[in-house]
This record gives structure tokens, sequence and C-alpha cells, in this order.
């Protein structure tokens, strides 16, 4: 996740000397030095001296081991906070962080890689409009930038968008491995799976408001192949699959916040 808001950031002009990446082995910055051309590092407190924004993208089981030396250097310059944690509260963040930072949640997904995701955000009242629109210009360098009401939204959101590409990768992957079955060379069935993925999303983004109910049927011929797959879909309960495994991944994101919250300080 870090390397693709990383990613989408350096593709909106955003200047790789603007950027400061810590990690925790030689290895992986040499690689983000070399693949982005960004400033890198293994000291953190370092790397928060004159800092206007620091991202948190690390694991959630990893947050407060990350997050609590932070705190005096962030109670000095205090910047805006923004964690990609996915479950994990704006409530526990503050607690590590300290008093008064802002602190803001993001959810993003991995096609910022390519400047075309999409990020949930949410942050308490106590945040005000100038790291708003700060952490809205940022994440939406990224692809779209959404705003929700309540945390609880964000694991909803999480569920949609955060781990949606991999719901189409798995479709489109099944796609291919149905055609295989039936007789297609592999790897034309892989590419011609892959470019149909491809060509659906951007036929969606095309649309600035799109109507994906009007876009299916515009393709749905009555009585056609398309109409047959689609009544087989409807037949073998698709619904109900796609919103049970919508259901866990939520219920996941949930989960993850309370491991973390239930972990020794």
């Amino acid at each position: 996740m870090a390397r693709g808001l990383l990613g989408g950031l350096l593709a909106r002009n955003i200047r790789p000397q603007q950027v400061i990446v810590t990690t925790a082995t030689e290895a992986s910055r040499q690689a983000l030095a070399r693949d982005y051309g960004v400033r890198t590092g293994a000291d953190n407190i370092a790397a928060l001296q004159g800092a206007q924004v620091v991202v948190l993208a690390v694991k959630p089981q990893l947050m407060a081991e990350v997050a609590k030396p932070l705190a005096p250097a962030l109670a000095t310059g205090r910047p805006l906070v923004i964690s990609v944690a996915a479950g994990l509260r704006t409530r526990q963040l503050q607690q590590w962080v300290g008093a008064g930072i802002p602190v803001v949640r993001a959810m993003p997904n991995r096609p910022a890689l390519l400047g075309v995701g999409a990020t949930g955000l949410y942050a308490g009242e106590d945040v005000g409009v100038d790291s708003r629109r700060l952490a809205t210009d940022l994440m939406g360098a990224t692809g779209l930038a959404v705003w929700v009401d309540t945390e609880d939204q964000l694991d909803v959101l999480t569920s949609l968008s955060g781990s949606g590409p991999a719901y189409f990768f798995r479709l489109a992957e099944l796609m291919a491995e149905a055609a295989i079955a039936q007789g297609m060379e592999p790897q034309m069935a892989q590419r011609l799976a892959a470019q149909t993925l491809a060509g659906a999303g951007q036929m969606v983004a095309a649309e600035s408001a799109p109507d994906l109910a009007a876009m299916r049927a515009a393709v749905t011929s009555k009585g056609g192949t398309t109409a047959a797959a689609l009544a087989s879909f409807d037949a073998q309960g698709l619904p109900a699959i796609v919103s049970t495994a919508m259901q866990a991944a939520a219920t996941r994101s949930r989960e993850l916040a309370r491991l973390t919250t239930q972990s020794p300080d």
C-alpha cells in the first residue's frame, strides 16, 4: 500500500525531494530510492523534522511500536498524521501519537499506484478544515478521495474499494480457468481475461457518474450469451456470495481494531 501511495503521489507532480520514506531494512530503502528517487532513512524521528504530513503505512499490529516513540517529535512539529492501517481506530491512534495532533484515517486501495485509486477518509470533529483539505489534496493525488461520516463506514469502505481489486482479479482468474477448461490455450485465456477486466474498468472510468446497472444492461442482449451467463450467476447465488464476502471483509476490519486495542501498551 505504501508503494501504491508513493507511486500515485509522484505521478501527480509531488517531487521526490519532498518525500522521505523510512523502512526497517536496508534492502527496501535501496529499492525505494532506486525506483522512486525519494530520500530514505532508518530513523523515524529524524524523518519527522520539518514534515507537514506524516503517513503511517504499517500493519495494524505494528502501529503501536512505530507510533508511540514519535509522540514527542510530533508534539513539537504538530504535522498532520494520516494512518492507512486497516481497522485501527482514531481513538487508539490519538493515544499513541499524543493529544492535539490532527489524525486522519485513510483507506486507499492498490490502484493508487497508477493514480486511479479510491480512498476513504475519516477524521474526528477536532480535526480542522485546513487539515482536512490537506488530507484531501494528498490522497486525491492518487485518485478519488471521499470522506465518510462515521468511522464504522471505513470498515464497509475497506470491504468495497480497499479489498475490491482482489475480487475483480479473482473473477478474471476464474474466467480464464473456465476458458482453459473449455479448451482455450492458457496464455491466451489469461491475456483475454486481463484485457477484458482492464477494458471494463476503463469504460467505467470514462463516465463522470457511472450507472453500473445501466452499463451492465447495455451489454446484455435479451436471450443472448451474456444474459445466459448472468442468469446462471443469479441462479447460483452470486448476489448472496458477494454480500457475504464483503461482510466478512468488514468484520475482519473490525476484528483487527479489537486485536490491536487489546494488545499490551
